[in-house]
């Protein structure tokens, strides 16, 4: 049984509740609250992340060294994650809703990946005019759930 499915699962309920519950803790703290919820994911990512590395560090399911190239790469996609956490924050800051926010954050990043992926790794053959008509169904189901976004 191949056990990277589940973790996909897992990714998208976790992906998919942060927006609302981000929203939520905004609001908690109340008005200009902004940047106190982003430390605070911040603050959770850190914990994450040293509590799981220290874990299978000390399992020793991983070697413990590290190279130049693997470090920036690695950094910058954090960097990268971390800007679009913080552009989540400022859209619900700027009256963005989580049903409307999530959509849009959520059927747009596909298709940036997909063209980002394509350019770093070019496919062996060209890809189906069906796997560029999916990418174009993504950007029309970004464009109508703005378009028709709930009152």
């Amino acid at each position: 049984m191949k056990i990277w499915p589940l973790f996909v699962v897992l990714t998208i309920i976790c992906w998919g509740a942060y927006v609302p519950t981000l929203h939520h803790g905004q609001m908690a703290f109340g008005k200009n609250s902004a940047l106190r919820a982003f430390l605070f994911v911040g603050v959770a990512y850190f914990v994450t992340s040293v509590a799981v590395v220290g874990y299978i560090w000390l399992g020793k399911a991983e070697p413990w060294s590290f190279n130049t190239s693997a470090i920036t790469l690695s950094t910058l996609a954090g960097i990268l994650g971390a800007i679009g956490a913080l552009g989540i924050v400022f859209a619900m800051k700027n009256q963005g809703r989580p049903i409307v926010v999530a959509p849009l954050v959520f059927a747009g990043a596909p298709i940036v990946n997909t063209i980002v992926s394509m350019l770093w790794n070019k496919p062996a053959s060209p890809p189906s005019v069906f796997f560029y008509a999916g990418i174009a169904i993504a950007g029309c189901g970004a464009a109508m759930a703005l378009y028709f976004k709930p009152a």
